[in-house]
């Protein structure tokens, strides 16, 4: 992993590398950190036959994309462990969860949902837990809603954000 994303991560900085914008954000507070484990505690298989993922949910990961972006999710969820336990994951999630923190809107609404669409995350959802609203993208559609709702991924995952 690049020396200088380390060096952030001992300062309490999450770094992110976002096509060629780099990109800083303070440690969460409890606040974030509370929401992001309610939402992991509700991700489940969705009951039909035949759905093959395993729906494994991993918090604050470096995720590397295929464009270059090193990325960060609050939550990501795979169908299967990805291979790269000591290092930045190139494996793709299925869905990517965020939670926003004050002052980093732009970052989870405006910059990272497209990243993630254009390297292949099939759900992309983002959650203000201040407002209470709830936007989740796909490839071909964004749908507004506010929480709790009950979301179920392409993958055959659901949540409840």
């Amino acid at each position: 992993m690049n020396l200088q994303l380390l060096n952030a991560e001992e300062l309490g900085i999450k770094l992110e590398v976002a096509g060629n914008l780099r990109i800083w954000e303070a440690s969460p507070v409890i606040k974030h950190q509370l929401e992001i484990d309610r939402i992991r505690d509700s991700i489940k298989k969705v009951e039909n036959d035949g759905v093959t993922c395993e729906c494994i949910d991993i918090a604050d990961i470096y995720v590397q994309f295929a464009d270059g972006s090193l990325k960060r999710p609050d939550v990501s969820i795979f169908c299967e462990l990805p291979k790269e336990m000591e290092e930045a994951t190139k494996s793709v999630p299925e869905a990517v969860i965020e939670v926003i923190s004050k002052k980093y809107e732009a970052k989870d609404l405006e910059i990272s949902p497209p990243i993630y669409l254009a390297n292949g995350v099939k759900d992309v959802v983002v959650f203000n837990p201040y407002t209470n609203e709830v936007v989740h993208f796909r490839r071909d559609e964004t749908r507004n809603l506010a929480s709790p709702v009950e979301i179920e991924f392409e993958c055959g995952c659901r949540c409840t954000v």
